[in-house]
């Protein structure tokens, strides 16, 4: 995977997640919608690294997970905006997508990624299949129990799993150097018998080389592995988020690492892209994006009386 795709991928990314906040002051999404906005890098850096058969279990800020994981676009924002012509018909919403497809699936409660990437890592093991499951999660998932019980069972019984760590410095509102005994959370890996590094998830050059590292040792059935990149959320923990726990300075200061405009920059150093091809990009991805975003809000919900579909077993004779 080259750097134009990765650029592509980010911008991309980012347009879909702008598309999605318009249907939040028009009450079109329902909930607490989370976005990726400052995150793009992380999810870029794990283009070319997966297969189809790979599964990759998310969270409730899932948007770039699935897209990077082949989710078509449009089916995706559906699924948002909650339309039958959604990935599950309107029914998961933006907190629970899933996607049989590719093997793609995401939770909105927090830290329960990993036992349910640990069971698609064990099944592939007693499969003798060659894929693996990543379970993401953010800093503060971290430090949940979670963590502990799924990394020792999968080091113990060397299961093909990777845990991708989006640290973006804040678990909701509370900072993670103030909940952390450790300089990072990839240190724990030891502790388990598994691979680990933490790296500057602003880079997706260097999220990829890692990637490339981890899912290399995975493959060689030689345990897990905890990846940890560090990153900046721009927006609130969800939209409505009052966002007070941050100073103003510390968000200006963030938004001057903008991944994308950094990594633009960069190509422009060592003439991958020119400017006019940039910008190019960036048009046609927001073209793209906000086209979707018009066809999905003329698609219609699912009916009132479905809304019990899907939710209850029926007992069958036999």
């Amino acid at each position: 995977m080259n750097q134009i795709e990765r650029f592509k991928a980010m911008v991309e990314m980012r347009f879909f997640d702008e598309a999605c906040l318009e249907g939040v002051p028009t009450m079109e999404i329902h909930g607490e919608l989370h976005t990726g906005i400052g995150q793009e890098a992380i999810s870029a850096g794990l283009l070319g690294h997966l297969k189809n058969s790979d599964a990759l279990v998310s969270t409730h800020r899932n948007h770039y997970h699935a897209l990077i994981k082949g989710v078509n676009p449009y089916r995706l924002m559906s699924e948002i905006f909650e339309k039958k012509t959604g990935i599950c018909q309107g029914f998961g919403g933006h907190m629970h997508p899933f996607s049989l497809k590719q093997n793609f699936s995401a939770t909105g409660i927090v830290g329960q990624s990993l036992p349910v990437a640990l069971g698609y890592a064990y099944a592939f093991k007693m499969r003798k299949e060659d894929s693996l499951a990543i379970g993401v999660i953010g800093d503060g998932a971290a430090n949940h129990g979670t963590f502990h019980e799924t990394l020792n069972i999968a080091g113990a019984w060397k299961l093909p799993l990777l845990v991708l760590v989006e640290n973006n410095g804040y678990g909701i509102s509370v900072p993670i150097s103030k909940v952390l005994a450790t300089e990072t959370i990839a240190e724990r890996a030891k502790s388990y018998s598994a691979w680990g590094k933490c790296v500057n998830g602003d880079d997706p050059d260097i999220v990829s080389e890692a990637v490339e590292e981890a899912v290399s040792h995975i493959r060689s059935n030689q345990g897990p592995a905890i990846l940890e990149a560090v990153c900046n959320r721009f927006r609130g923990h969800y939209e409505g988020d009052t966002d007070h726990y941050r100073s103003k300075t510390e968000k200006q200061n963030m938004l001057k690492g903008d991944p994308i405009t950094t990594y633009s920059k960069k190509l422009l150093s060592l003439k991958v892209l020119t400017e006019n091809e940039i910008q190019n990009i960036f048009q046609t991805s927001k073209q793209k994006m906000f086209g979707l975003l018009k066809r999905v809000r003329g698609e219609k919900m699912p009916l009132p009386e479905t809304a019990l579909n899907y939710i209850f077993c029926e007992k069958t004779d036999g």
